[in-house]
């Protein structure tokens, strides 16, 4: 009897639970689909030139624009610097910020696996139970009956929520959008990270630069001083020209504090990006002489810039978890249903669970349905689809910034080379005129003021071609950036498979 109680109870689990799975088919909610990209084939609204502009010099070689050519992974590998290639994987491997990045992906692909097993599985638990109760008869119209007794169980216990309006299903989808999110956060983390370290590295190289070359106008024109000190002594200039001068050199040598704090400041950065103390050694030094400037620049065609950077993935997986909490919202305004079972053995001692004790069972279904609730989830509906409202904004705004990011890093590349040209010019004009104006200057065809000016002229120019060289190598950085990195196409640290859209990867299972 017992054994046919048992099928029989194991066959009505097995007959509620395919009758109740069959009303499981039911997701309610919207169904999320990524919006389109802006219906533009360009980021300028006049067209780039096919070259950019030359000059003299290692930063000055001319850029093509390779429109729809790929992106490697390793882009910082184009400038050709074995320093900063070894830095960056460094910092990849070393940076904190990685690791945090890393470990929230970790976390939001555990609530996953959480909210997955807890969905499609149902929970089962053991319990053991004792009680000692005093028994009387009054019950059973036996008011002198009284007994005391120890009640020993043990059993089984089973429930499962049946996913009947799919509320489960959407509440998964919001982790795995989550999950999405993640790590396309942790792409971005790589890109910056890399991005930043270049960035710094050609700054630390442009100071050096300007450093050097100041130092060396310092010389001269400290050298220059000695020539006028001992023409004061023969009366061949005014004590005005020894003091303008004087104020020249001390000037000139006022403006090295700031640059080497800015290049010690940099050195400070570039360590602590590398997952190192400021204090660290091992950073190496740059000089703009280490780098080579990219002759072929790839650019993404718009539609795929929407595929490719981080920021924009990531503010399309925030919105597609906000589509689904619409889901989950609309499905808590429907009924709820709960299957549940118990199955174990009862006994008047411990001994008595594993002899000839009673088995006792319970099946049962629990439904509950909404009445009302103050309006409080209509209201958390209406809040979900508010949240969706808000995050399809923010994503279309982040889809026109990453555009106009990349507009203004290729006008910034074209005007980079027209600004070194000029530079160029300007230096070679200011050094020819410091010369000419010195051999006149010594013979007395000029004025010292004529000099003065010279000196001044020369020494602006020497630091703002310094400046301009860095920037195309800046720029050059800033548009692999603006373009996402490359990341979808590193197959040698396995980026590209850690940030994997988790609803991509499930849907090809």
């Amino acid at each position: 009897m017992r054994d046919f109680v048992v099928y029989a109870t194991n066959k009505s689990i097995a007959v509620l639970i395919a009758l109740l799975g069959s009303l499981s088919g039911c997701t309610v909610g919207p169904d999320y689909r990524t919006p389109a990209p802006p219906a533009t084939d360009t980021y300028t609204p006049t067209p780039l030139p096919e070259q950019t502009a030359s000059s003299p010099g290692a930063a000055g070689v001319p850029q093509r624009f390779e429109a729809g050519q790929d992106i490697p992974a390793q882009w910082w590998t184009l400038f050709h610097c074995e320093p900063l290639d070894a830095l960056i994987r460094e910092a990849l491997a070393n940076s904190p910020n990685v690791a945090a990045a890393q470990a929230a992906l970790r976390q939001a692909s555990e609530n996953l696996r959480a909210q997955v097993g807890s969905t499609l599985y149902p929970s089962v638990n053991a319990t053991a139970n004792a009680t000692r109760e005093k028994f009387n008869g009054v019950t059973f119209g036996e008011p002198g009956l009284t007994e005391v007794l120890n009640l020993y169980n043990a059993s089984v216990n089973v429930s499962y929520n049946l996913d009947v309006f799919g509320g489960e299903k959407r509440q998964i989808e919001s982790l795995r959008s989550q999950v999405d999110y993640q790590g396309f956060q942790l792409q971005a983390t790589y890109l910056a990270l890399s991005a930043n370290i270049v960035t710094a590295a050609v700054k630390e190289a442009s100071l050096r630069e300007q450093i050097e070359a100041t130092e060396r106008i310092a010389d001269d024109e400290d050298a220059q001083l000695g020539v006028l000190r001992k023409q004061l002594e023969l009366g061949g200039v005014s004590r005005t020209a020894v003091l303008a001068q004087e104020t020249l050199v001390a000037q000139t040598r006022a403006s090295l504090p700031p640059l080497r704090q800015s290049l010690d400041q940099t050195r400070h950065q570039l360590a602590v990006l590398a997952g190192k103390p400021p204090s660290d050694t091992g950073v190496p030094e740059f000089r703009l002489s280490m780098f080579t400037l990219p002759q072929t620049l790839p650019v993404s065609v718009p539609s795929s810039l929407v595929r490719q950077r981080p920021d924009i993935l990531a503010a399309d997986a925030t919105l597609h978890q906000a589509s689904a909490q619409v889901g989950v919202a609309t499905a808590n305004m429907y009924p709820q249903l709960t299957l549940s079972a118990s199955y174990g053995p009862q006994a008047l001692t411990p001994a008595g669970l594993l002899k000839s004790a009673d088995m006792i069972w319970s099946i049962g279904a629990g439904i509950t349905q909404p009445i009302f609730h103050g309006g409080q989830l209509s209201a958390q509906k209406r809040a979900a689809q508010a949240a969706f409202d808000q995050a399809n904004a923010q994503y279309r705004q982040t889809v026109l910034l990453a555009f106009q990011n990349v507009a203004d890093t290729l006008r910034a590349l074209e005007h980079d080379a027209t600004g070194l040209s000029a530079q160029t010019q300007a230096w070679r004009a200011a050094r020819d005129s410091l010369d000419l104006t010195r051999g006149q200057f010594r013979v007395g065809g000029v004025s010292y003021l004529a000099l003065l000016d010279a000196q001044r002229q020369f020494q602006q120019s020497v630091v703002n071609l310094a400046q301009a060289q860095a920037a195309r190598y800046a720029d050059t950085a800033a548009l692999f950036q603006a373009l996402g990195g490359g990341w979808w196409n590193d197959t040698t640290t396995g980026q590209g498979a850690l940030a994997a859209p988790a609803s991509r990867a499930a849907q090809a299972q």
